[in-house]
């Protein structure tokens, strides 16, 4: 059963670029509302937890090294459908294969420095908003 919540984070590149606007603005276009936000620094430690489900790929340093970075916007987003709809949102990981319209294709750099991230699943987006948020943290 598909949930109607879903949890995003603006990557230190989009932060840096000072693009936090211009993306929370193309989320409320596309018809979510904001339930929680919030702007912090992860340190390696948390940024490793985090993404410790990719702890045995060769990317996980460098992932963590990079969420750990500069700062961060987390934030939960609800709407009907949130999970999906929020993929479609933000378009392919690779900017160059992202359709038009899409965060990816306007404020990403690269791969890696991809802007946003969005949970894939409706459980994960459960796992990974209750990990940045408390309960009495989200409306």
């Amino acid at each position: 059963m598909a949930t109607n919540r879903t949890f995003t984070m603006i990557k230190p590149d989009a932060t840096q670029e000072n693009h936090i606007g211009g993306i929370l603005s193309m989320i409320e276009a596309g018809g979510f509302r904001i339930v929680a936000l919030k702007k912090l620094n992860l340190s390696a430690e948390r940024a490793g937890k985090f993404y410790e489900v990719h702890a045995e790929r060769p990317f996980y340093g460098d992932l963590v090294k990079y969420m750990s970075s500069g700062p961060i916007v987390a934030a939960i987003l609800e709407k009907d459908n949130a999970v999906a709809d929020f993929r479609t949102l933000i378009g392919a990981t690779n900017p160059e294969q992202a359709a038009e319209g899409t965060i990816r294709k306007k404020y990403a750099k690269s791969i890696e420095a991809n802007a946003v991230h969005g949970s894939d699943s409706d459980d994960n987006a459960k796992i990974e908003g209750d990990f940045f948020f408390a309960a009495d943290e989200q409306f």
